[in-house]
């Protein structure tokens, strides 16, 4: 039985998170956490494509959830348990990648209005 749907203006306040956790990470940690995001935002170029809206990441998203960020963090980070934290790194991610969707400009999703 499927969960409840996921929609972008609740996923993308779990993104955000991300991105914040990953500014306050311990400056140590911190190049470690930046390579496997930056890993995580590759997969979902793979993954998603170029050309997407903010609808399309959500639902991928909702439907293939973040399991797969877990063995791009090991490989990218392998000495560096901490950079495994996905809450951070693939929020802050998918925070990054949305940047790049058709219809979201200037931290804001574009809203067509149909009248």
């Amino acid at each position: 039985m499927p969960g409840p749907a996921l929609r972008f203006d609740d996923l993308i306040v779990l993104w955000r998170e991300g991105e914040r956790r990953l500014g306050q990470a311990d400056p140590r940690d911190r190049p470690a956490l930046e390579r496997v995001t930056e890993e995580l935002v590759n997969g979902l170029r793979r993954r998603v494509g170029g050309t997407f809206t903010t609808e399309e990441l959500a639902r991928f998203y909702a439907e293939q959830g973040t399991d797969w960020c877990f063995d791009v963090a090991t490989q990218a980070a392998p000495g560096n348990p901490e950079a495994w934290d996905l809450t951070t790194v693939a929020g802050a991610a998918f925070a990054r990648y949305v940047r790049e969707a058709s219809d979201y400009a200037g931290g804001a999703r574009i809203v067509q209005d149909d009248r």
